[in-house]
Order: C-alpha cells, then sequence, then structure tokens
C-alpha cells in the first residue's frame, strides 16, 4: 500500500491492477481543491507506469466515491476564484479519462454533482445496489459544467436535460437503464462486480486496450471519415509488438 499524498492510498496486485482509493476528505469523499490537486498528482504519476492493466477509482467509504465538490469553498468564491476552481475539476476530470489504462469506478452510496462529473470521465462504472446520482448544482445557485458535457453522450439530451434542469436524484436501477452505469452490483457484492469486469479487462490484450482507450477518445471529437482513417493506423501500429501474433495463435491453438 502507497499513499503519494494525504488524499490518495493506491495498492497494486500482481496482476497489474491498481486501486486508487480518496481518503480523507470526510465520509462522502468531498472535491475541495486540495483533494482535486492530491488526486489528479497521483492520477498522472500512476499513467506514466506502462504495466498497470486497470484502474479502479474508490473511495474510503461505503457511502460515495465522490460525493460531490466542496459546497463550503465554493460558497467563497468569487468570479476569478470560481473559474480557477472549476478549472482543477476540469483538469481531475481529464486526468481520469486520459489515463492510458481503463478506468473502473466503484460507485457505492452517492454520486453528485462533480463526482458524477469523474465518474463519466471513467471508462466503465459499477454501482452499488443503492447508488443514488444526481446533478444538483441549479440548486446551489450554479450550473451543471466541464465533463456533465460528457452525459449527452452517454445517456442522451433528453435525460442530461432531465438531470441538470430538475436536480432530481435517479436510483441505480434507472442509471443502468439509462446507460449512465454499466453494472449494477447485488447488496453486498460490490466488490464482486468490480472483479467481474477487471477479469473481462484481463482477458484482453493490455496494448491492444490501450490503444482501444485512445481510438475511443480520438472518436469523440472526429468525423466518421477521420475516425476510419486513425483506425487503420492504429490496427497497424499494433503489429509492432509480438501482441497479435502470440493471441492470435493462442486463439487459433485453442480451436484445434
Amino acid at each position: 500500500m502507497d499513499m503519494p499524498n494525504s488524499f490518495c492510498r493506491v495498492s497494486r496486485d500482481g496482476r497489474g491492477v491498481v486501486r486508487l482509493t480518496i481518503c480523507n476528505a470526510g465520509t462522502l469523499n468531498i472535491l475541495g481543491s486540495a483533494a482535486i490537486i492530491g488526486i489528479q498528482a497521483a492520477l498522472q504519476s500512476l499513467a506514466a507506469d506502462d504495466g498497470i492493466r486497470a484502474l479502479v477509482l474508490a473511495g474510503d467509504s461505503e457511502k460515495s466515491m465522490i460525493g460531490g465538490a466542496d459546497i463550503k469553498e465554493m460558497a467563497t468564491l468569487d468570479q476569478a476564484s470560481a473559474e480557477a476552481f472549476i478549472s482543477r475539476l476540469a483538469g481531475l476530470c481529464e486526468a481520469v479519462r486520459n489515463f492510458p489504462a481503463p478506468v473502473i469506478a466503484r460507485m457505492p452510496g452517492w454520486c453528485l454533482g462533480g463526482g458524477l462529473e469523474v465518474a463519466a470521465a471513467c471508462d466503465l462504472r459499477v454501482a452499488g445496489h443503492d447508488a443514488k446520482f444526481g446533478m444538483p448544482e441549479v440548486r446551489v445557485g450554479i450550473p451543471s459544467v466541464i465533463h456533465a458535457a460528457l452525459l449527452p453522450r452517454l445517456i442522451g439530451w433528453g435525460r442530461t436535460r432531465w438531470l441538470l434542469m430538475t436536480a432530481e436524484m435517479i436510483d441505480a436501477p434507472t442509471a443502468l437503464a439509462w446507460g449512465l452505469v454499466d453494472a449494477v452490483a447485488a447488496e453486498g457484492e460490490l466488490d464482486r462486480a468490480v472483479e467481474k469486469v477487471v477479469e473481462s479487462l484481463l482477458a484482453c490484450g493490455p496494448e491492444a486496450l490501450r490503444a482501444q482507450k485512445a481510438l475511443l477518445r480520438q472518436w469523440e471529437d472526429l468525423p466518421l471519415e477521420d475516425s476510419i482513417e486513425v483506425s487503420i493506423t492504429a490496427f497497424g501500429r499494433a503489429f509492432l509488438t509480438d501482441e497479435p501474433k502470440r493471441l492470435m495463435q493462442h486463439f487459433i491453438d485453442r480451436k484445434r
């Protein structure tokens, strides 16, 4: 177990699976500026490790992965400091989104506002049976911004409008039906559900997964024709390693 700063605990198993646990941010793991800076720094340090096969983002509580941004801090902001604060949170979301290996959000309990934005930046989201989701910013006088912009891609414009403009909560089954989360664990089975996703990722070629994640990020910004073109290059680059030959031969041998 490593503690790169006071807001993060990092553990790694022999498979190359890393768990980054947010800590010392209250029972709901609320993101103030210090926590945002600490978590982002830990992510950026881990991003340089090519041996990481998957990253699980978790909170030091069964009440939340990240409950939201720190309202007490935000209540003291002016225009300039507000833009600085939300830019820091955007930087954290980008560090998650651009992490080279797949990132799984482990989501018990509450996931609100900035917490849901960080979760949306993850590649895969596994919720506890009792998880609750919402974007309550308009009820405290601010719009939902930065990586809330990912939500229409996940759940569509209509459902995004509902979350952002009514500030109403939804439960885990609704989040699953909407496509906001990818799996909902049975009671007491959240870690097992996360492990099931981890095992699926570990069954894939590590270099192929990293290439696939990078392509998915490019596809978000490119027209279809350009997306196809960059995919051809990525396909060719895969053969610079022995991974395709090795895994394809394993597949062929298994079928005999």
